[in-house]
C-alpha cells in the first residue's frame, strides 16, 4: 500500500509494487533487446532501481511508467536508455583478472608482431566504467617502453550498452582505493592523484586516455558499427547474463571484427564449448582466431 506524508509542505507518495506481470514485461524487453536474463528473484532489484525512475518523473504506479517507457517517440526512447542505464549491473577493476594481460604481453602481441602487426588495435567489448580499457592501456604503454622498435603504435575501443558508465569511463577519475593493488611504480607513471587531498581520486593521465575511444553499443544488435579489423578483443563477464544461443551470437559477431591470427579473452567463468566457432584455445578462456 503506498504511504504519502508532508515534506517541506509537497506531497510525497511512494511508489507501488512492481507486479509479476509488470516484471515479465521489463523482464522480456531486457532480454530481447539486451540479452540479459533477469529471473523472477530479480523482481525486488528490479523494482527497487526502477523505484528512483518513478520518483523522478514523478509517478507513483508501475503501469504508468510501464505506459510511458513503452509509448513510443522520443520520450519513450529517451527513458528506455535510463531503464537500461539504471538496471545493468556494473562491476570490474583495474587489472581483473591478471592472467589475461600476462598472457597479452607474453605470447599475444609477440605473436602478432611476428605476424607483421606493428598498429594494433584492442577493443575492450563491454568496458563497463572504464577500468578494462584503461588497463589495456597500461599493459600497451609498457609494452611499447620494454621493446623499443618492435610496436610502431595502438588505440583500444571501448563499448557498452550503458551510457551512464561510458561517461564514468570518459572521465576516467577513480577512487584512490581501486588503484591500492597497482605497483608504486605504475601509479606514479599513469595516474595523477587530485590536488584536493580530502577527495581521494586518481585520474588516468592524458597519454594513457588519449589512446582509448568510446562508443555506446548493444550487443543484440544485428550487427557492430566498428571501425577495422581488432588484433585483440576483450569480451569478459559479460556473456554470462546470456543464454548459450545469444552467447554463441555475440561471440561469432564479435569474431568477425578480429583479424586472422587474433585473440579474444573470455570472462574466468565464460566458455566457447559447444560452440560451432573459428577459435581455438591458447590457454584458459584465451582463444586464437583460425
Amino acid at each position: 500500500m503506498s504511504e504519502s506524508n508532508k515534506n517541506s509542505g509537497k506531497l510525497i507518495v511512494s511508489p507501488s509494487e512492481l507486479s509479476e506481470d509488470q516484471f515479465n514485461q521489463i523482464a522480456d524487453f531486457i532480454q530481447t533487446n539486451v540479452g540479459i536474463k533477469m529471473p523472477e528473484q530479480k523482481r525486488v532489484m528490479v523494482q527497487s532501481r526502477l523505484q528512483a525512475r518513478l520518483k523522478a518523473l514523478e509517478m507513483t504506479d508501475f503501469n504508468d511508467y510501464i505506459n510511458y517507457v513503452f509509448a513510443g517517440g522520443p520520450q519513450s526512447e529517451e527513458e528506455i536508455a535510463l531503464m537500461i542505464n539504471v538496471l545493468t549491473t556494473n562491476l570490474t577493476n583495474f587489472f581483473r583478472e591478471k592472467q589475461h594481460f600476462d598472457y597479452m604481453v607474453q605470447n599475444a602481441i609477440p605473436e602478432l608482431i611476428a605476424a607483421g602487426h606493428t598498429n594494433l588495435e584492442l577493443w575492450s567489448a563491454g568496458c563497463s566504467s572504464g577500468e578494462e580499457p584503461y588497463t589495456l592501456s597500461v599493459v600497451m604503454q609498457e609494452y611499447l617502453r620494454n621493446n623499443p622498435g618492435k610496436l610502431s603504435d595502438y588505440s583500444i575501443l571501448a563499448t557498452d550498452i550503458s551510457s551512464r558508465v561510458l561517461e564514468k569511463a570518459m572521465n576516467a577519475v577513480y577512487p584512490m582505493e581501486s588503484v591500492a593493488d597497482i605497483s608504486l611504480d605504475l601509479k606514479k607513471k599513469y595516474f595523477l592523484k587530485s590536488k584536493d587531498k580530502e577527495a581521494a581520486l586518481v585520474r588516468i593521465k592524458p597519454e594513457l586516455r588519449n589512446k582509448v575511444s568510446f562508443q555506446r553499443l548493444n550487443f543484440m544488435d544485428s550487427s557492430y558499427p566498428v571501425p577495422n579489423t581488432k588484433h585483440i578483443i576483450f569480451c569478459r563477464n559479460v556473456l554470462i547474463y546470456f543464454d548459450k544461443p545469444t552467447q554463441e551470437a555475440v561471440i561469432r559477431k564479435l569474431v568477425s571484427h578480429l583479424v586472422p591470427g587474433g585473440y579474444l579473452f573470455l570472462g574466468h567463468s565464460e566458455t566457447i564449448f559447444g560452440m560451432d566457432l573459428p577459435l581455438k584455445t591458447v590457454a584458459p578462456t584465451s582463444f586464437k582466431k583460425i
